[in-house]
C-alpha cells in the first residue's frame, strides 16, 4: 500500500514533463502520461458533474457528462477519453487506464465536490475527507419582466442556443439579471437552475472575489509582497511579487506553458503547494502581462491562512450561492483558477454583488472602491485582443457597443459573467463550447443591452 509521500512523489513525477513537450510529436502513439491525464480528466469530471447536481438536487449521468463535458476537449486527450470505461461506487469514479497501474480515482466528499486522487493512489488508503456543512437553501433571485424590448431579449436568447453568437458552440444555460430580478432564463436538455457546471476560469474572478472580502476583514494587503514561503529566502526576486501583481497577471513568472494549461495538477494528481511556487521570474515583476493559471493558484495559497475561519464556501452560502462547491487538490489546496463547480443562477448572485458594488443585504462583503479596482486596467495590458485584463476580472473596455464600466468573468468553454454597473444588468452564459469554437460574448452582451435600453 502507497503512503501519502509516495503519492507525492508519482505525481510529481507526472509533472516534470510539460505538457507542451507532450504535444511535440501529434503522430505518435499517445504516452502515458496522456492516458494518465486522460483518465484523470474523465474520473474527476464525471465525479463532480454527477455527484455536485445530485447534492443540488437535480440529476446527471455518466451519459449526459459523456455527450456535453466529454466532448470538444483538448485534442491530444479527447481521443483517448472515449475509451476508457467509467466505474462508479458510491462517492468513487474510477477510469482505468493501464493494465500494470491503479486506475485514476476522483472522490466525492460532501460540500467539497471532488478531488482527482495522486497517481497511484488506492481506494482506501488515504484518511477520509470531513464533509463541510453548507447552509441548506436560500431565497431565489426574484423574477420580473424586462425593462425594454422583451421581444428583442427572448430572440438574443434563443440565438445563444442555436449558434447564433458562434458557430459550433453549444450553450447549456443563460439567466439575465435586471435590477437584481431574473428578466430571461433558459437551459438546453440535461441542464437547468439546479445543475453545477465547472467555471474553469471564472473561478480566478472568485478567487478575487475572496480576496476582496479577506481584505474587507482586515487580513490581507494586496500591496503587500504574496505570503508564498518559498519565496523568503534572502535574494529572491520573487519576494517582490505582491498580491495584487498576481491579481493582475503580471507576476513575470514563467510556467509550463504560457500558463493557461495547468494539467499535471488539474487532472494528474499534482498538489498546488509542489508546482506553483516553483516557477522563476521570466520577466521583471510588474513589467508584463503573462496569463497565467498559477499566478492565481499563488494569490490563493497567499491568503490560504484565512481559509481555516472563513473557508469559500462561508462567502458563497451568504451570498445565497449554495450550489457552489470550491474543490481542492489531494492535499487541501483550493484550485480556484479552474476548479468551481456551479449553477448559472449561483453566477449572477455572484455578479449581483458587483452590480451592487460589494454590499449584500445590507453588509459591506467587499471594500468600498473594490469594484473599481477590480475592474481597472492599471497594469500591464495584453496586447491584443477584445478585452483589457483588470485585477482577476477581464475588462470590456475594447468591445464596441458595450458601457464603458463593463467588465467581466470568462472561463474555458464559453463560461461568462458580464456586469455593467451603470445599466445594473448581469449577464451570465454557460456553455461546454468545443475547442476552438468560440461564443462571442461581446455582441451577445450588446444585443442584450440594447433590448433591455
Amino acid at each position: 500500500m502507497m503512503t501519502l509521500s509516495r503519492f507525492a512523489a508519482v505525481a510529481a513525477a507526472l509533472a516534470l514533463p510539460t505538457v507542451a513537450a507532450a504535444q511535440t510529436a501529434s503522430n505518435a502513439p499517445p504516452t502515458s502520461m496522456h492516458r494518465a491525464l486522460a483518465a484523470g480528466y474523465k474520473a474527476l469530471t464525471t465525479c463532480s458533474a454527477v455527484h455536485t447536481a445530485r447534492e443540488a438536487g437535480a440529476t446527471r449521468t455518466p451519459a449526459s457528462v459523456e455527450a456535453n463535458e466529454l466532448v470538444g476537449i483538448y485534442p491530444e486527450l479527447q481521443s483517448l477519453v472515449g475509451a476508457m470505461p467509467v466505474e462508479m461506487a458510491g462517492d468513487v469514479v474510477s477510469v482505468a487506464w493501464d493494465a500494470a497501474s491503479p486506475p485514476r480515482i476522483a472522490t466525492y466528499t460532501a460540500g467539497r465536490g471532488c478531488v482527482i486522487e495522486p497517481m497511484g493512489y488506492v481506494v482506501g488508503s488515504a484518511p477520509a475527507r470531513v464533509p463541510l456543512t453548507r447552509r441548506a437553501s436560500a431565497p431565489e433571485l426574484p423574477s420580473a419582466a424586462p425593462r425594454g424590448d422583451a421581444a428583442a431579449l427572448t430572440s438574443a436568447v434563443d440565438r445563444a442556443f442555436i449558434q447564433g453568437f458562434g458557430a459550433g458552440t453549444n450553450t447549456t444555460g443563460v439567466v439575465i439579471l435586471q435590477n437584481g430580478r431574473i428578466v430571461a432564463e433558459r437551459y438546453a436538455p440535461d441542464f437547468g437552475p439546479n445543475v453545477p457546471q465547472r467555471t474553469w476560469s471564472v473561478a480566478k474572478s472568485l478567487a478575487g472575489t475572496l480576496i476582496g472580502a479577506a481584505v474587507q476583514r482586515g487580513e490581507v494587503d494586496v500591496k503587500a509582497p504574496a505570503a508564498i514561503a518559498n519565496w523568503r529566502e534572502q535574494g529572491d526576486p520573487r519576494g517582490a511579487i505582491t498580491l495584487e501583481g498576481l491579481m493582475r497577471m503580471s507576476s513575470g513568472l514563467t510556467s509550463d506553458t504560457a500558463g493557461n494549461r495547468t494539467d499535471a495538477l488539474y487532472f494528474g494528481g499534482t498538489a498546488a503547494d509542489e508546482q506553483a511556487p516553483a516557477w522563476p521570474l521570466l520577466a521583471p515583476v510588474g513589467s508584463t502581462y503573462r496569463y497565467a493559471n498559477n499566478d492565481t493558484l499563488l494569490a490563493t495559497m497567499a491568503i490560504a491562512p484565512t481559509f481555516a475561519a472563513h473557508p469559500p464556501a462561508e462567502l458563497f452560502d451568504r451570498l445565497g450561492m449554495t450550489h457552489t462547491f470550491a474543490e481542492t487538490d489531494w492535499r487541501g489546496n483550493y484550485i480556484l483558477s479552474s476548479q468551481v463547480w456551479t449553477t448559472a443562477r449561483d453566477l449572477a448572485k455572484f455578479g449581483q454583488l458587483y452590480v451592487q458594488d460589494g454590499v449584500w443585504e445590507g453588509r459591506r462583503i467587499l471594500p468600498e472602491n473594490w469594484r473599481a479596482f477590480v475592474s481597472a486596467p492599471s497594469g500591464p495590458q495584453p496586447p491584443t485582443g477584445n478585452f483589457g485584463y483588470g485585477a482577476t476580472f477581464w475588462v470590456m473596455n475594447r468591445s464596441e457597443g458595450v458601457p464603458a464600466d463593463a467588465f467581466a468573468a470568462f472561463g474555458n468553454r464559453g463560461q461568462y459573467v458580464v456586469i455593467v454597473p451603470s445599466r445594473n444588468v448581469v449577464i451570465v452564459r454557460r456553455g461546454e463550447d468545443p475547442a476552438g469554437k468560440g461564443f462571442d460574448v461581446a455582441v451577445f452582451a450588446r444585443e442584450v443591452l440594447a433590448a433591455l435600453d
